[in-house]
Formats: structure tokens, sequence, C-alpha cells
């Protein structure tokens, strides 16, 4: 990942579209396209199936609050301590790790305004 030397976003938050979060990961994130395009292709097969968009709504939510908080090099890498922490801690260590994690991914829905609809 790139870093950013004056501790700012490596990239402004993209709008909430397919196209301009593909752009943002491959950017910030270009090993997690895979994941991205197996997932949009999974939500557009539930989409098309149950003629409902809620799946590529949460797509497009999920992926948004992906790129919020991987954008930001530091937070990132807390993120990834966490998540290494939640599966070699010990329980007490593994609790106070998914708590913050649950923080983390609070503040970044509510930055790319999930908790608004």
């Amino acid at each position: 990942m790139t870093t950013s030397a004056t501790g700012q976003p490596l990239i402004p938050q993209p709008p909430a579209t397919v196209t301009a979060l593909r752009q943002a990961v491959a950017h910030i994130a270009p090993a997690a396209l895979p994941a991205f395009t197996r997932e949009l292709d999974q939500a557009a097969d539930q989409s098309r199936h149950a003629s409902d968009l809620a799946p590529l709504q949460r797509f497009i939510t999920q992926w948004a609050a992906y790129v919020h908080i991987h954008r930001q090099p530091q937070l990132a890498a807390r993120f990834r301590q966490l998540e290494d922490l939640t599966e070699v801690g010990d329980a007490s260590q593994a609790r106070q790790a998914a708590s913050e994690i649950g923080r983390i991914l609070d503040e970044a829905y509510a930055a790319i305004g999930y908790f608004e609809r």
C-alpha cells in the first residue's frame, strides 16, 4: 500500500458507485481486487435472482467502508493488527480487539453516511 507522508488519507473518499470504488481499491489495495470482483458478481447474481437491489446496496456499502478504512494507512494497519489479535490473542485480547474493530467499522459506516439512512 502506498503511504502518505503527512498522515492524510491517500485518496479522497470516492462516491459510492461500483466504478469509483473499484478504482479506489485498485489504487489503495490492489490485492483486494479479486475479492471485490468476486463479491460484486455474487451481489449482482443475488440481486438478479431476487429482483431486489439490496444485495448490491450491501456490497457498495461494505466496500465504501473498506475504502474509508484502507485509504488511511495507519488506520488500515491498526485494523489488520486487531484482526490478527482476534485469531492469535487470548480470549481477553480477542474480545478487546473485536470491540475496537466494531468501533472502527461503526466510524467508517457513519463517515460514509450509512447510519443516516
